[in-house]
């Protein structure tokens, strides 16, 4: 008799559920762990060898699994990988690793959460995809709420944050957009998402090193100084944000809808702003409440039409494996 039938689909909606609770959480706390390795550690050597450790835990992962059988990528596959690596991850997480030593985690991530309005505005723009009503009502709407955001530093008023902080995040969503459109329009990317990923990580931490000593953090860092939270922030960078939170994605991408998926780009900024106002003590004025609502609700009328007009075949869902999850909500998404 098909007894296991029977629990089929509630069993895997639960796994769905739980997997989209882990995205929602391991994602939306990452900018508290940044905020907390920060402290101590300078951002892009931070960043650089959190990923660094990351993608070398994968290839041996990888290794350890398939041996023999393992598939390098080919030297295009490097290429093309260390290009969205660069922009990913140096420009990317780079910039945001760099902005929240000034700038609360809570509103790092309200801003990084344009992303999907920059890749609608790039996809339109550079490859003239159909930008649907609802999508330019997005756009509007998220950009609406950046003004809000950032009225102050630009009057001069009380609550201004910091303006270097906030140029570098408005470079990091523009420059992981730019990635996840070269990723999924341009480049040739290593076929199993673990290999893509690890390349993409071990070619985005080498840019983040370089930045780092481009700006000459290793002559300002002491190992000996740093403290208990920034050194867990950084463990917990890389095992929940990049090695768990990778590997649910993967999972959830081939097993879960995704216009469900996709939820976590409009949760994640809430669920920073919240534990960034419990565990640091970040204010959470009007202002930020107001603004935020709005950047939120663009990012989700713009995820929303995105999903009406996508109707991906499994070969589409396979290659948005290939790059790496993230912060930032793309299906091709942020770690």
């Amino acid at each position: 008799m098909p007894t296991t039938s029977t629990h089929a689909v509630p069993d895997r909606n639960v796994r769905i559920g739980v997997g989209m609770l882990v995205l929602y959480v391991a994602w939306g706390s990452t900018y508290l762990a940044i905020a907390l390795a920060v402290r101590d550690i300078p951002p892009f050597l931070m960043a650089g060898v959190r990923f660094g450790l990351a993608g070398f835990i994968l290839v041996g992962w990888q290794l350890a699994r398939e041996r023999r059988d393992i598939q390098w990528p080919s030297r295009r596959e490097w290429r093309d990988s260390a290009i969205v690596g660069a922009l990913l991850l140096g420009g990317g997480m780079g910039m945001v690793s760099f902005a929240e030593q000034t700038v609360p985690s809570g509103i790092a991530a309200l801003m990084v959460s344009l992303m999907p309005v920059w890749i609608a505005i790039l996809g339109a723009a550079v490859f003239h995809e159909r930008l649907p009503r609802l999508a330019g009502l997005g756009i509007v709407v998220g950009f609406i709420g950046v003004a809000i955001l950032v009225a102050p530093s630009v009057l001069g008023t009380t609550g201004a944050l910091d303006p270097i902080g906030l140029v570098a995040l408005l470079i990091s969503p523009l420059c992981w957009s730019v990635g996840s459109i070269f990723a999924s329009h341009r480049a040739r990317l290593p076929r199993r998402p673990l290999m893509a990923s690890a390349a993409q990580m071990v070619t985005g931490s080498l840019v983040l090193l370089a930045m780092g000593v481009l700006a000459g953090e290793p002559s300002r860092f002491a190992i000996g100084s740093v403290g208990a939270a920034s050194l867990f922030g950084f463990l917990y960078l890389v095992v929940v944000g990049s090695l768990l939170a990778f590997t649910t994605f993967g999972w959830l991408l081939r097993n879960a809808p995704l216009p469900l998926i996709s939820t976590y780009a409009y949760v994640n900024p809430v669920v920073a702003v919240i534990l960034g106002a419990i565990l640091l003590g970040e204010p959470v004025e009007p202002r930020l409440v107001v603004a935020g609502g709005v950047i939120v609700a663009g990012v989700a009328l713009i995820v929303t039409a995105r999903g009406r007009m996508a109707r991906p075949s499994t070969a589409a869902e396979t290659d948005r494996t290939a790059t790496l999850p993230a912060p930032a909500p793309t299906t091709e998404a942020a770690v």
